[in-house]
């Protein structure tokens, strides 16, 4: 059990998990999870986290396809904000408690704001981090985003 399978428990979600043998080598873990469990990498999404400055601690949470990249300047709209980057790692991972390639967005240690890019609801379930590498859950993404409060925006652009 990891915080994020304990959150979406106590959130009565429906979801399936999905696990696979991590390579401690791979550090593109999105195209890891979608190779070894053969998903479409448009339903596998990203768990990315957001600050307001370069040094910043994580103000938001952006759920993006694998398949795409993070549109910042389309979530910083969405969030009634100037300019977003990208948060440092360090920061990610003491903000919600897991490890990169692990974050999810459900049992994060704070309630940061999440965006879930609009491509989600184009399918009755959608792939995301269960909590560690290696684990996936699969649940419905509206479920997902009324757990969370979450809001559905274009936020994501092709690679």
């Amino acid at each position: 059990m990891t915080p994020a399978t304990v959150a979406a428990k106590k959130a009565k979600l429906a979801f399936s998990l999905h696990e696979y043998q991590h390579d401690k080598d791979v550090h593109d873990f999105g195209n890891e999870v979608t190779e070894k469990l053969g998903l479409d990498p448009n339903r596998v999404f990203k768990t990315l986290m957001v600050a307001d400055t370069a040094e910043g601690a994580p103000i938001a949470v952006a759920l993006v396809p694998v398949s795409q990249q993070l549109n910042l300047k389309a979530l910083a709209k969405t969030l009634g904000l100037k300019k977003l980057n990208m948060a440092a790692i360090a920061s990610a991972q003491k903000s919600s408690g897991y490890l990169v390639g692990g974050i999810s967005a459900l049992g994060q240690k704070k309630g940061l704001k999440t965006v879930i890019d609009e491509s989600a609801r184009s399918f009755d379930t959608i792939y995301i981090s269960a909590g560690k590498r290696g684990l996936q859950m699969s649940l419905n993404a509206n479920d997902l985003a009324k757990a969370l409060r979450a809001a559905f925006a274009a936020i994501a652009t092709q690679e």
